[in-house]
């Protein structure tokens, strides 16, 4: 066979594999992009009550009541917190859950498999995302405040879903 067409047909294959690549990511952004408008106005627009699961190296798990998460790309969420006991367990494992109960009757709610990605200390940048001004608590005015990044990894309903 010539090595001109043997080049042309190999060309044509990696155009082919590229046109695949390009559509798969596309489908995959379109996908995250609706996932992030989804929980952007699921996390504006709902009442209830969230609640974050971390572990230390050593699997002791902690689980803390946290506000709706600040939804910032599609597969990008952010809680702010205190330098206590979540927060350090993030420090020695990444990996979350955060779960939340829909205020009214019955169980709605979403849970979210979260990794955290990096953390802000800025008090400017945290304060400009928050949605209730912050509370003063005499005993905790020396407390650092984060602004911990997650990637979601995963999100499903809060009762169901069996996968």
């Amino acid at each position: 066979m010539d090595l001109a067409l043997i080049a042309v047909t190999r060309q044509a294959d990696f155009d082919e594999y590229l046109v695949i690549e390009v559509a798969f990511l596309s489908t995959q952004a379109t996908i995250w992009s609706k996932v992030k408008m989804e929980l952007q106005d699921y996390f504006e627009n709902t009442e209830g009550t969230g609640i974050l699961a971390t572990a230390d190296t050593d699997g002791k798990v902690d689980v803390a009541i946290y506000s709706r998460p600040h939804v910032f790309e599609a597969d990008t969420i952010g809680l702010i917190m205190r330098g206590r006991l979540s927060h350090s367990n993030l420090q020695a494992n990444p990996h979350a859950a955060y779960m939340f109960i829909e205020k009214g009757k019955g169980y709605q709610g979403k849970r979210l498999y979260l990794q955290k990605t990096r953390e802000e200390t800025d008090p400017e940048v945290i304060e400009e995302i928050r949605r209730k001004p912050k509370r003063d608590y005499s005993d905790s005015s020396d407390e650092d405040t984060y602004l911990v990044y997650f990637r979601v990894e995963r999100v499903r309903p809060l009762v169901g879903d069996k996968t």
